[in-house]
């Protein structure tokens, strides 16, 4: 617990938080230190996001059981919205991994006493209402596209899908969209939880620090977001059962980028 009193002591500002300017190098670090964190304690990191896959995987067959197959791909793509929730626990046994400390499953969790809890909780409210909006925003697309006719099975959905002109133009106006959401939750969130697990800030301020931090490094935090989008297609490639190793991967990493894009 000495890591949370100490966040009792001070309260950050934005202004007292100073960005670093990254490059690849600085990605190809991340990625290598976010495997020898996975490597450190890999059954943790696939037992915890196996959920992940696997309530993508129920949820996509749901939907396509009820004749919403438009949707199936939205659901999956979507739940990246939510991985940095997800990696919360990932962030922790890194910065114990860092500072020394046990890798243990309650160690894993002791973020839930820190005093930024009801900040991270804030957020991840704020990334919900994100993927929530971005289904909604696929299923208005389908539907001004197509008009009121949902498919009757999936086969007809990939045939309106690659055989009309309305859905050649949901596939290029639907994966636009997607990186529209996809850059706005990097954007939020790729520092922002990170900088509430360890330092005493203000759910606003880790937003807009993490936003400061994607504006000073545009191009390289592109390059991230691109890197994400592959790893997690090749993950979900086979029934989504990748993601098990690739989710953690990235959750780790993503701390390693966190420290750094801001200084200490």
């Amino acid at each position: 617990m000495a890591h949370a009193n100490t966040f009792d002591d001070i309260r950050l500002s934005s202004s007292d938080i100073e960005i670093r300017k990254i490059t690849t190098a600085d990605l190809k670090f991340a990625l290598k230190a976010g495997y020898a964190d996975f490597s450190a304690r890999p059954t943790f990191g696939v037992f915890l996001i196996l959920i992940y896959p696997l309530s993508a995987l129920l949820f996509t067959l749901f939907l396509l059981g009820g004749d919403l197959p438009y949707l199936a791909f939205p659901v999956v793509a979507g739940f990246t919205l939510l991985g940095p929730v997800v990696s919360l626990a990932l962030f922790e046994l890194s910065r114990r991994r860092e500072a020394g400390l046990d890798l243990t499953w309650r160690g894993a969790f002791e973020f839930v006493h820190y005093p930024t809890f009801a900040g991270m909780l804030t957020l991840s409210l704020v990334m919900a209402v994100l993927y929530v909006g971005w289904l909604f925003m696929a299923e208005f697309l389908y539907f001004g596209l197509f008009g009121a006719n949902p498919p009757a099975s999936l086969a007809e959905f990939g045939e309106r899908l690659i055989g009309t002109r309305p859905g050649i133009a949901l596939m290029l106006y639907g994966n636009a969209l997607g990186l529209i959401f996809a850059f706005v939750a990097l954007a939020i969130s790729v520092a922002a939880f990170p900088l509430l697990l360890d330092k005493p800030v203000s759910v606003l301020t880790a937003v807009g620090t993490s936003i400061r931090a994607v504006a000073s490094n545009l191009y390289v935090m592109l390059l991230w977001g691109l890197i994400v989008a592959v790893l997690l297609t090749a993950g979900a490639a086979v029934l989504l059962v990748g993601l098990a190793a690739v989710l953690p991967i990235l959750g780790h990493a993503t701390w390693h980028l966190y420290r750094r894009l801001i200084v200490a």
